[in-house]
């Protein structure tokens, strides 16, 4: 009779790319069991890990997504925390074909009579004629053209050899129109083509001259003629004004921002000339006085950055749900912020809503946002009824200041409330610095379980090794064992 034994192994390549043979000897995979061993060791603390690095990860988040927008907010109602803001004065012009008007909130509610001479006006200055056109060469060596202004002011350009009189042209444009000069040709029957230069910048010491090439040199204060170069129309000039009958006063600019305080004007049109030479002014009515509009793109300004915040915060608290409900079965499923519970935060929530209901002790007829049409909606955002609001500013449009800006104003109090959430080392900011040491001490909880967990594969795997180096060697004493009687029955058997 013979025996046979025989056994089994398995081989895997390992993570280093060197290749491992478990269960030589007794045909086990070791090696599988010892990963399973591993993983049972350390799957309970590796769950509670990634559990808590998550939910940290998530609650730093949603905690700096409400501090940014506490803060967002804080700004914009400092912007606004300023009686100018709620003045609500417009200015306006009787003629506009004279002149527009713009306020700034430090203006003052008045009537001004204005009376407009002239415009300022820019210089505009022509070459002689160069009787070959435009194609004529100006230069055979590069050059620089000058255009000076005559406050001072110069402009270089710079010039290639052979550049032809529209080359000229065309590199006064590319290099100065920045500058507000620009340059055009004009020709005349005979092919002739003057170079004719524009300044936008106005006023009497704007007067362009040219030099750097002579065929092309100007004298600005001296008239073009037909063939001679010089300004062309008249003299650049200052605007002449007055206002409410006081001595004419000179701008360089048709842009007046300093003539009425808080008050910008645009000059639009001059006077008109009679033939005898005497100069009509032309004139209109600057007005300053009440309008709702700026005040209501303030109070809307408010609205807007209320909302931003509260659509911000109630994100990171709201419970929301997903899926159909019908009347025999409910699919639906929720899924909460990671603030959703917070106490915290809706510490918060309650202190800034609180203000709006709150009434104001400031003087004035107002004391709570709904007189002015701005109510609470269920999601906590504000909205403001413009009927309403209209309505609100017939009796109450200078009370509105009152409501909000003042130290017992809205927006103050929105701001103590606020501050200490936001300001530095307040409580977001130490929670935010708390998050982050939680995640410092998982990763290090991490680093750990893997430097415990490799260890134990290490005694796990020798442990095995060695008892399927002992089955090997049982199996090979067997095998001789069995080798030799069976050859003592075959010799018994002869």
């Amino acid at each position: 009779m013979t025996t046979t034994s025989s056994t089994t192994s398995t081989t895997s390549v390992s993570s280093s790319g060197g290749i491992t043979v478990s269960g030589v000897g007794s045909g086990i995979d070791t090696a599988s069991i010892v990963e399973a061993l591993v993983n049972a060791q350390k799957a309970p603390k590796q769950d509670q890990i990634t559990a808590q690095l998550s939910t940290t990860a998530a609650l730093s988040s949603a905690v700096s997504t409400v501090s940014t927008a506490l803060t967002t907010f804080t700004t914009a109602m400092a912007a606004l925390n300023d009686t100018n803001s709620f003045i609500g004065l417009a200015a306006t012009s009787s003629n506009t074909s004279v002149a527009t008007a713009t306020s700034s909130n430090t203006a003052a509610a008045g009537t001004y009579d204005l009376t407009v001479t002239q415009l300022a006006t820019g210089s505009k200055v022509t070459t002689a004629a160069v009787s070959g056109g435009a194609t004529t060469v100006m230069n055979t060596a590069a050059t620089t053209l000058t255009i000076a202004q005559a406050n001072g002011t110069s402009y270089s350009v710079s010039l290639a050899a052979n550049t032809t009189l529209s080359g000229v042209r065309d590199a006064i444009n590319t290099q100065l129109q920045s500058n507000g000069v620009t340059a055009n040709l004009v020709t005349d029957s005979t092919g002739a083509s003057r170079l004719v230069l524009s300044s936008t910048n106005t006023g009497a010491n704007t007067g362009l001259s040219v030099s750097g090439i002579d065929a092309l040199a100007v004298d600005g204060t001296v008239a073009g003629s037909s063939s001679g170069a010089g300004y062309l129309g008249n003299l650049p000039q200052d605007a002449i004004y007055s206002i409410d009958g006081l001595d004419d006063m000179k701008s360089s600019s048709n842009t007046l921002t300093g003539a009425i305080s808080g008050v910008t004007i645009t000059l639009a049109g001059g006077g008109t000339t009679a033939s005898d030479g005497t100069v009509t002014p032309a004139t209109s009515t600057i007005t300053v006085g009440s309008s709702t509009d700026d005040m209501k793109t303030s109070v809307t300004s408010f609205v807007s950055a209320y909302n931003a915040l509260m659509l911000a915060v109630t994100a990171q608290t709201a419970v929301t749900a997903t899926g159909a409900t019908d009347s025999t079965s409910t699919s639906a499923t929720t899924t909460a912020g990671a603030l959703t519970g917070d106490s915290g935060i809706r510490s918060l929530l309650a202190s800034i809503q609180g203000q709006l209901t709150k009434t104001s002790t400031t003087s004035g007829s107002l004391s709570v946002l709904s007189q002015l049409g701005i109510t609470t909606q269920e999601d906590g955002t504000l909205l403001m009824d413009s009927t309403k609001w209209d309505t609100a500013m017939t009796t109450n449009a200078g009370n509105v200041a009152g409501l909000f800006v003042g130290t017992d104003g809205l927006l103050s109090r929105l701001t103590s409330v606020i501050t200490p959430y936001t300001e530095t080392g307040g409580i977001l900011a130490t929670r935010i610095k708390a998050y982050a040491a939680t995640t410092t001490d998982l990763n290090d909880q991490q680093t750990d379980l893997n430097t415990r967990m490799d260890a134990l594969t290490t005694t796990l795997t020798a442990k095995y090794t060695q008892m399927d180096t002992l089955v090997a060697q049982l199996n090979a004493t067997s095998t001789s064992v069995m080798t030799t009687l069976n050859a003592l029955n075959t010799k018994s058997s002869s």
